[in-house]
């Protein structure tokens, strides 16, 4: 089969590689028919690469067809339709049943100390084959996978792999309270989609905030106020209170991460793992790995007293220098980690109608065939030509 694959900093491929095969007697092997490109795509393709191999093949935003069900798949049958949520969760054990996917106990990567699986995503999370490819492997095949119905593009049901149960817990963990007000640190399309989550939930006020135009208008057009990064700067919180009677937003929801513009030190510090043999870089990035926390210290500053950060970008620093001071005097809350994906299903699929109110059907600004996957990870680090959200095509 054809497959994204990763073979160094900025450097994927489409290749052939030998396709999956049933290993478990409750896998299932999907033909892929669509498969996103995510913001935390870029961090594999510009930061963590030490904890890649190449010829690791990358994604987790994937959906497709049941090509192959092992003998004890009971939910599913060859033609069905199905999302693969990113985490590789059971749905059994104690975590699972907790509403916690991202933590289940049967996938843990515990020599890396980290929680679930994930498809597509390092040594850090199971270096399990990703879904950027023509066939992927899924494992629990009666528990993983989200049955859909067919007859609706892709594009309706594609984002429950991960930009919708990742937004919508990334609002849950806001705690904005009725009428309240949120401020949204970048607005990719995990911003982008929890702005407008937010506000269709109720939010009276939605601050989105962002450098590219593009996406500042697109969450215009959502509702949102919007502030440009590149005019606010570091007064970026002085403009959020003045929008809220001095206080700062009730939530912040930090949808940056750890690539955060205006950290150069932090981002020297990239540069240089990124030139260190793997083996040493791992290592470096285990007990020294610092991250370009400028999202994360402006979350701080624009959050109410009181408030709370939802951060839903994604950190990967060991040593990172945080404010204590401010956020013990703020008396500021924390709620963190990756998306529990099952967890939100039965929340999100109701919203998937016909009247869209999440607009997932017009959400992605590029289509494009498996082949261009290298171009479109170029573009997209380069947040160039408009782009916000890509659907590969294999």
């Amino acid at each position: 089969m054809r497959a994204l694959t990763y073979h160094g900093k900025r450097d994927v491929r489409v290749e052939t590689v030998p396709d999956p095969q049933i290993q478990a007697p409750t896998d299932i092997i999907v033909k892929i028919t669509s498969t996103g490109i995510c913001g935390s795509d870029l961090h594999l393709y510009e930061v963590l690469g030490p904890y890649l191999d190449p010829g690791d093949i990358l994604g987790h935003e994937p959906m497709g067809v049941v090509e192959e069900a092992g003998p004890e798949v009971t939910f599913l049958a060859p033609g069905d339709r199905v999302v693969v949520p990113f985490n590789v969760s059971c749905g059994h054990c104690y975590m699972c049943g907790h509403g916690l996917h991202s933590q289940c106990e049967t996938t843990q990567v515990r020599d890396r100390g980290t929680g679930a699986s994930l498809f597509g995503f390092s040594k850090l999370y199971g270096q399990v084959p990703g879904g950027q490819a023509e066939y992927l492997r899924v494992p629990f095949g009666n528990d993983l996978p989200i049955k859909v119905p067919h007859g609706p593009p892709d594009d309706r049901f594609v984002y429950l792999s991960d930009v919708l149960p990742t937004a919508w817990q990334a609002v849950e963990y806001a705690a904005i309270p009725p009428g309240g007000s949120v401020t949204v640190l970048g607005l990719g399309p995990i911003g982008a989609m929890a702005a407008k989550i937010a506000l269709l939930r109720g939010a009276e006020l939605v601050v989105g905030v962002d450098m590219v135009p593009e996406r500042l208008d697109r969450v215009s057009s959502y509702g949102a106020t919007c502030l440009d990064l590149r005019r606010h700067g570091k007064k970026l919180g002085d403009a959020v209170r003045d929008l809220t009677h001095g206080r700062g937003t009730d939530a912040v929801i930090d949808a940056v991460g750890m690539e955060a513009h205006g950290a150069p030190i932090a981002k020297a510090a990239h540069t240089a793992v990124g030139l260190l043999p793997d083996a040493l870089g791992q290592r470096v990035m285990d007990t020294a790995g610092i991250d370009r926390l400028t999202a994360l210290h402006t979350a701080v500053d624009a959050v109410r007293r009181g408030g709370t950060i939802s951060i839903v970008g994604v950190y990967g620093g060991s040593a990172d220098p945080m404010p204590m001071l401010t956020m013990f005097d703020k008396q500021i809350q924390l709620r963190m980690g990756q998306a529990n994906v099952k967890r939100w299903t039965d929340d999100l699929l109701p919203l998937l109608s016909d009247d869209d109110p999440l607009g997932v059907d017009t959400f992605a600004t590029h289509h494009l065939p498996l082949e261009e996957g290298p171009q479109a990870y170029e573009t997209f680090q380069k947040k160039a030509d408009g782009m916000i959200k890509t659907l590969l095509v294999p």
